[in-house]
C-alpha cells in the first residue's frame, strides 16, 4: 500500500504536469484557436489534484516538521509553473 508521502509525490508530479499542460498547450489553444474543450478537460483533474496537494500538504506538515517558511514554500509551488518538481526533489525526495 502507498504511504501518504508517496501519494503526495504522486499527487504533486500529476499536478504539476497538468498545470503545465493547462497553461502551456490548453490556454493557448482556447485563445489562438477558439477552441475552449481542451481547458474545460484539462481544467477539473487539474482542480481536483490542486485540492488533493494542499490538503495532503496539510496532513504532512507535522510529519516533516515543516516551519511556516518552508510550509509556505510547499504551498507556494502549486501555483508556481514546474514548482511541485522543485519541491520533489528539495523536500520530499527520501534518497
Amino acid at each position: 500500500m502507498f504511504s501518504l508521502l508517496s501519494s503526495f509525490r504522486i499527487i504533486a508530479f500529476l499536478e504539476g504536469l497538468s498545470y503545465i499542460l493547462l497553461l502551456g498547450i490548453a490556454t493557448p489553444v482556447k485563445y489562438f484557436l477558439d477552441e475552449p474543450q481542451y481547458v474545460k478537460l484539462l481544467g477539473m483533474p487539474h482542480d481536483l489534484l490542486f485540492i488533493l496537494y494542499v490538503a495532503i500538504a496539510f496532513m504532512l506538515k507535522k510529519e516533516f516538521d515543516w516551519n511556516n517558511k518552508n510550509f509556505g514554500y510547499v504551498l507556494l509551488a502549486s501555483i508556481i509553473p514546474f514548482g511541485t518538481f522543485y519541491i520533489d526533489r528539495k523536500y520530499l525526495k527520501t534518497s
